[in-house]
């Protein structure tokens, strides 16, 4: 196949823009149940008087395998192509979140929301982003892998309100298919236009000048990944990415995404308003995630970090003197900066992971996000706890500020211009 360069007077939409078009939606589609444990943690604690414990020790596996499968499933992508991975990546989430209707014991909700949407969506993860990325782009890498980042934030902003909207008024049941509709729904998308290479549809890359350097892909997958964690972990890099991130884990997915909606219930706020303050953190997401993609391919990765980190800490300082049973002014700014907070790391930790690992920078980065959501499992099942034993979240808000803290000292301090980790 005669491979070639779109560009000069040459004006047609390169395929690379359509490829990501795609990974977007999928993105999406996957996200659906990202915002379900928050507002439907409350009715099916209603419903089977299970604490709060059950479900955050549901969400916490869930989150657990949402990382731990990400470096194995960027090897499976390698090994098998994007497309097949992702398409059965989305079957197993619908499959998952259309299965836990029939749920009746604690058990069975550790299986749905745990294992089987845990392993799909893990499938599904930033991995994923940084895949399409890395094959498909060489110029605009920090914008497209921002844009993707935010697909997720998308999803979020998508899904939250209807899932609590219905949650309230047609049952957690319902809203748990309409999640599963979701995912089911950009299947087609993915099987038509999804491709897993530029060269498989005629192309170089965009930005491209001559055709990167062919590069087998045989053995076992779980192999790769590994021996690219083994070689990685003698970076210390990689440690302070890895730390970081679990950090950005825990203080977000982990915690606020699983947590701020049954919190500020406590406080007395009705559910669908702390749901729709969750959704706005979405949209301030897909702004603060995209700019922070621009900003990677002109600013120090290192210090867009520590900025991010301390803006984050600072925020959840205040958090637990702005929730209320009312709407203020306070809890609206709160929302803002931390939405533009949210997955605004993403873009400057890939850039970090292909500047000092090379051509393993995406398998690397599936294991600083399995980092990620080990960090974002913890938070959610130490959170639960602390709310069963003190009745409250305080100590959990003011906790993970500290960690932030921690994360902004190590980012700035990290090390650049490694040689590069490749094979």
């Amino acid at each position: 196949m005669t491979v070639v360069a779109r560009r000069g007077t040459d004006r047609r939409l390169h395929p690379a823009w359509i490829v990501a078009a795609v990974a977007f939606l999928a993105l999406v589609g996957a996200a659906g149940f990202r915002a379900a444990p928050s507002v439907l943690m409350v009715p099916i604690t209603d419903e089977f008087g299970w604490s709060r414990s059950v479900l955050s020790a549901a969400v916490g596996i869930n989150l657990l395998l949402f990382g731990l499968t990400a470096p194995f499933a960027a090897a499976l992508m390698e090994r098998f192509g994007i497309r097949r991975v992702t398409t059965i990546a989305l079957t197993v989430v619908a499959a998952g979140s259309a299965l836990s209707v029939l749920v009746t014991s604690p058990w069975q909700i550790l299986l749905t929301w745990g294992l089987l949407i845990g392993l799909g969506t893990g499938s599904m993860a930033l991995v994923f982003a940084a895949m399409v990325t890395d094959r498909w782009f060489v110029a605009r890498r920090g914008l497209v892998s921002g844009i993707l980042t935010a697909g997720s934030a998308t999803g979020q902003l998508i899904f939250l309100p209807v899932v609590a909207w219905l949650a309230e008024g047609a049952g957690w049941r319902t809203a748990s298919l309409v999640v599963a509709g979701g995912a089911l729904a950009v299947v087609p998308l993915v099987a038509r236009f999804l491709r897993d290479r530029p060269s498989d549809v005629g192309v170089l890359p965009y930005g491209a000048t001559e055709e990167p350097p062919a590069r087998a892909v045989v053995g076992n997958p779980a192999r790769r990944a590994v021996r690219a964690l083994l070689d990685a972990a003698r970076v210390r890099t990689f440690w302070a990415l890895v730390v970081g991130f679990a950090i950005c884990g825990a203080t977000t997915n982990g915690l606020v995404g699983v947590h701020f909606v049954p919190s500020a219930h406590d406080h007395g706020m009705p559910q669908t308003t702390a749901a729709t303050l969750l959704a706005v953190v979405g949209i301030f997401d897909i702004a603060g995630t995209i700019a922070s993609g621009w900003l990677t391919d002109r600013v120090d990765p290192r210090l867009l970090l520590g900025a991010y980190y301390a803006f984050r800490g600072v925020a959840l300082l205040f958090l637990p003197a702005l929730l209320s049973d009312a709407l203020h002014p306070s809890i609206v700014v709160f929302v803002v900066v931390y939405g533009l907070d949210w997955v605004a790391t993403v873009p400057p930790t890939i850039a970090l992971c292909r500047e000092v690992f090379g051509d393993r920078g995406p398998l690397v980065f599936g294991w600083v996000f399995a980092a990620h959501q080990i960090g974002a499992g913890a938070a959610s099942v130490a959170a639960g706890a602390i709310r069963d034993a003190t009745g409250e979240y305080t100590a959990a808000w003011f906790g993970a500020a500290g960690l932030c803290a921690v994360a902004a000292v190590l980012s700035v301090g990290i090390a650049r211009r490694s040689a590069p980790v490749t094979g």
